[in-house]
């Protein structure tokens, strides 16, 4: 992390102090993909709240056991005073039997009423959400770090809007934007490379990693767009199968990488059946991949629109990881809709433009007719300026 992201605090600092001052009462899980800030984050709180901290990082090349968080834990309850310590556990899920050990060892705890508090830290959300629910039920709450915002990267390192299409939300990379070739090798050697390697294949069962990795950069390269598994097949020429790629997929979606956006529909049924439109979660994995300077991306008018299409993807795409939404999209033949966006009971349908060009939208208004949405929100072009799209949560375009 760069000094101007490590001076920076995310608004999830806020919620984590609140908690952590409180009585003991459960665990904190801080969730999110790899180099989003997690640790940066649980450093700044934790050295506010003038207790004891004991901090430990599984993230090693070899898999640790439960002896390694048992050992932890002692010293942790060594160092901690009367008021009680904190125990950060980061990279948690790379830690053999993780949630059986820390659920003994917190309920140890409350047996004999120490006021020992736990935090953990995990960089493949999928697998800690996995390990929350078989053994920690009702001991935990989750503190979700998205992907940065725009508005994030503005107020710390100055991006302007065109920027962060580019380079997206990742800001150990920031420092790099002025020299392309540097941010890119960083991008796919210390960010793509280590999660697919680190997050993905170590920690879950993978017959076809070759396949794995070649999803996930066709996913890069058609992000934006709406892709059948039986034309992902084509492309890969590999002998996989639908319900491979979807596995993999979710996989990759679990890492902060790559999401399949379901069709939306009046159906669960359906909406689980349906064809995947596939959405980088950080635009950075996109660029990085194209060849593409920032100059040269701007140039190339299809290019662009799709960078543009996929900002807003993940920008939508992060805010439901959190919980504040769901995201889809709608397609009925040759009319669709980029983004259906739903909370609670309240819908929007969401297009989105690179250009001032004043091309009808026959998708919206056959989606309005067949759905009734409370809002219908046109991004860039003549409609909602794109910066100013980035700038505000996705709740306030709900209202």
């Amino acid at each position: 992390m760069s000094k101007a992201s490590r001076l920076f605090q995310r608004p999830q600092a806020a919620e984590l102090a609140r908690r952590l001052v409180e009585p003991r009462r459960f665990i904190q899980v801080v969730a999110g993909a790899r180099q989003v800030g997690k640790t940066t984050l649980v450093q700044q709180v934790t050295e506010a709240v003038g207790l004891p901290v004991r901090f430990a990082s599984a993230d090693e090349p070899t898999l640790r056991g439960p002896e390694w968080i048992a050992g932890q834990w002692e010293a942790a309850r060594l160092s901690a005073g009367r008021d009680g310590g904190i125990l950060v556990l980061d990279e948690v899920q790379k830690a053999v039997g993780w949630s059986e050990s820390v659920k003994r060892l917190w309920d140890e705890d409350t047996r004999a009423r120490r006021p020992l508090k736990a935090v953990l830290l995990g960089s493949a959300p999928l697998l800690v959400q996995r390990g929350l629910t078989e053994s920690l039920a009702g001991r935990f709450e989750i503190v979700h770090l998205p992907h940065w915002s725009f508005t994030e990267m503005r107020a710390a390192f100055g991006f302007s809007a065109d920027q962060y299409v580019y380079f997206g939300g990742y800001p150990g990379a920031a420092s790099l934007a002025r020299e392309p070739g540097r941010w890119r090798r960083y991008i796919l050697d210390a960010l793509v490379e280590t999660t697919i390697a680190r997050d993905v294949l170590l920690l879950s069962r993978v017959d076809k990693p070759a396949l794995l990795r070649r999803l996930f950069e066709l996913g890069c390269r058609y992000s934006g767009q709406v892709l059948s598994y039986t034309k992902m097949l084509g492309q890969l020429h590999d002998a996989g199968n639908a319900t491979t790629l979807a596995h993999y997929l979710e996989l990759l979606g679990g890492a902060g990488l790559l999401a399949g956006l379901t069709k939306f529909s009046g159906s669960a049924v359906r909406r689980r059946g349906s064809i995947p439109k596939l959405q980088v979660l950080n635009t950075a994995l996109m660029s990085s991949q194209s060849g593409y300077s920032l100059t040269q991306a701007r140039a190339d008018r299809e290019f662009w629109g799709h960078l543009v299409e996929s900002a807003v993807g993940a920008h939508l795409a992060n805010a439901a990881a959190t919980g504040a939404c769901e995201v889809f999209y709608w397609r009925d033949r040759n009319r669709e809709v980029d983004f259906v966006v739903r909370a609670g009971k309240r819908l929007a349908a969401i297009e989105v433009k690179s250009t001032r060009r004043r091309d009808s939208l026959p998708g919206m208004a056959a989606f309005a007719e067949a759905f009734r949405p409370t809002r219908k929100l046109l991004v860039g072009g003549d409609g909602i300026p794109l910066n100013e799209f980035l700038s505000q949560p996705v709740e306030h375009w709900m209202k």
